[in-house]
């Protein structure tokens, strides 16, 4: 019986976010449905007054209904405008752009001597506000030390260790662009275990998938690897990437080979940008370096993280901005590692 009168409360309608169009269309259908009545009425000679009596409701009910569907449009385009400045902006991601974005052929290639000497912004990161009595109860925000890029940076595998994940993510983006494939990534939310997609002006569709993992003292397994051809399969594409700054197993290695997935491991991936132009190379450091590269940044909201104490034992960890509308977090020792 509980479970019967739990499931019945479940399915209760939701209520309605616009009584004033609900309650005009009614009023609209049970006026119409009035005069409807009312015409048919007219032909029997008994009941021709009886007709003539209900065209004034059913005209006064007609009106009610204008009247309420004007007040919902009016009240509509009055919300509208308030809410303009705030839904117009697109959701910020860790490099500046909207949560989906396109490049198409090879990106454009800064001058090296102006990515070396230039500084690099720092983004800035708004924190919870400290009225908040639950922020304060979890975490005590700590100053975060903002990020740097060297002054002349070359590529090796400290550059790896250096980012965090959504850059290592923009890195591999850039990487295939040059390539002169057309990218699409996916910055932050449920990516259904596509980073990347990758297409060809020869192909119709995606012509492939690249899945990132910027792992550091981790290899990837042959889990990882069943779970990204599992994706494959769905999307129904024989050929797909899967790249981390990390090692890969045995298993999955013989698992790639058998199943069409291309690995990239670190060392791969330096040998692969090592034969890239120079220019290239410092078009790809430009991006690693981007912004606060080091801060790691929220996979489910796309921002950057903050540096928290937590109040019990004061430990230090990434916690999102938006908490605790957001409660992602990172242990500081993996704030390079990727968190989805």
């Amino acid at each position: 019986m509980v479970r019967k009168a739990y499931g019945k409360s479940r399915r209760r309608k939701k209520p309605s976010q616009s009584p004033f169009l609900d309650k005009g269309l009614s009023a609209l259908l049970l006026g119409f449905a009035c005069l409807l009545i009312a015409w048919l009425l007219t032909s029997h000679p008994l009941l021709a007054g009886a007709a003539r009596v209900m065209q004034t409701p059913a005209w006064f009910i007609l009106g009610v209904g204008v009247l309420l569907l004007g007040l919902h449009y009016v009240l509509k385009d009055k919300a509208t405008e308030e809410d303009a400045p705030h839904s117009a902006a697109p959701l910020p991601t860790s490099d500046g752009k909207a949560s989906h974005r396109t490049r198409r052929g090879p990106v454009a290639v800064p001058d090296a001597a102006r990515v070396q000497a230039s500084p690099l912004s720092v983004v800035p990161v708004s924190t919870p506000d400290a009225t908040t009595p639950k922020a304060n109860a979890s975490a005590n925000t700590a100053t975060p030390s903002p990020s740097s890029a060297p002054s002349t940076a070359t590529w090796n595998a400290e550059v790896f260790k250096a980012i965090e994940w959504r850059r290592f993510e923009a890195v591999c983006e850039a990487l295939f662009s040059q390539a002169g494939l057309e990218t699409k990534s996916q910055s932050h939310g449920p990516d259904g275990g596509v980073d990347l997609w990758l297409y060809s002006q020869h192909l119709q569709g995606p012509a492939r998938v690249v899945q990132c993992k910027h792992w550091q003292s981790r290899a990837v397994g042959v889990k990882e690897l069943r779970e990204f051809f599992g994706v494959m399969s769905s999307h129904q594409l024989k050929r797909g990437t899967f790249a981390t700054t990390s090692s890969f197993t045995r298993e999955a290695q013989t698992f790639a080979r058998s199943n069409g997935i291309h690995l990239l491991d670190g060392k791969a991936l330096l040998e692969l940008i090592a034969q890239r132009t120079p220019e290239q190379q410092q078009a790809l450091l430009a991006v690693a370096y981007e912004g606060d590269y080091m801060r790691p940044t929220c996979a489910s909201c796309g921002i950057k993280m903050v540096e928290r104490v937590s109040s019990q034992g004061g430990v230090r960890f990434w916690g999102c901005t938006n908490y605790p509308r957001c409660r992602t977090r990172m242990g500081q020792a993996h704030q390079a590692r990727q968190a989805s």
